[in-house]
């Protein structure tokens, strides 16, 4: 998960011999931007309802906002009742932890980073979700040796500064059974003919700040 550095806002104000103000205003600016930054989320939904889940201190992790997951899972219903997942780029784990609170059968969630993953498998134990497996790897490697038609959902959140989206959807839909899903967080619209090419068409999207979030639909048999 990742997003681009901040804009810098009005940080210099062009008044003679001010250079103390100047470097306090930013001093309180740079400080408001920490307090405002989420250390926390919660899972929104199902069983583990209103569980917060701590947000590393790590350059580009980028954890969907609640209001952003709340609408995708009104759009797959709130039930998940036997759904088989991956949540691949898991980060703080939100998106696969949303899933399985809501009653998937099986969440794989792929995480490279080894203190992210660390991370996952203490909030696992800590809810004793036994239908969850972490899995520390690269999740194009994990989601290509994975059997087709395999998963009912697929959960893309990849970090934007990577540029992964256009592999990260060519690895995840060979393993969506027909008529499945995958949900793709992007920093601009996806490319519609190259979601044909892919057996991929367009059901929901979604414009959230700088991210666009996708619901997209395999082509059912």
């Amino acid at each position: 998960m990742g997003v681009g550095p901040a804009k810098s806002s009005r940080l210099i104000v062009q008044k003679p011999c001010a250079g103390d103000d100047n470097r306090a205003m930013t001093k309180k600016q740079s400080a408001r931007s920490t307090e405002n930054a989420p250390h926390v989320v919660r899972i929104i939904g199902g069983q583990w309802r209103r569980t917060r889940l701590p947000v590393a201190d790590k350059p580009g992790l980028r954890p969907t906002p609640d209001r952003v997951r709340e609408t995708l899972f009104n759009w797959l219903g709130q039930d998940l009742a036997g759904w088989h997942v991956v949540d691949a780029f898991s980060g703080t784990g939100a998106l696969g932890l949303e899933a399985a609170s809501r009653g998937a059968a099986d969440v794989l969630m792929i995480e490279q980073d080894a203190s992210l993953a660390a991370s996952l498998r203490e909030l696992k134990v800590k809810l004793q979700a036994e239908k969850v497996r972490v899995e520390r790897g690269d999740a194009i490697v994990v989601m290509r040796a994975l059997p087709a038609g395999c998963k009912d959902l697929v959960l893309l959140d990849p970090p934007f500064s990577a540029n992964l989206f256009s592999t990260a959807l060519a690895a995840a839909a060979p393993i969506v059974r027909a008529g499945g899903w995958i949900y793709l967080e992007a920093p601009e619209q996806a490319d519609a003919a190259e979601l044909q090419a892919l057996g991929l068409a367009l059901h929901r999207h979604l414009k959230a700040g700088a991210v666009h979030a996708h619901l997209l639909q395999r082509a059912p048999a």
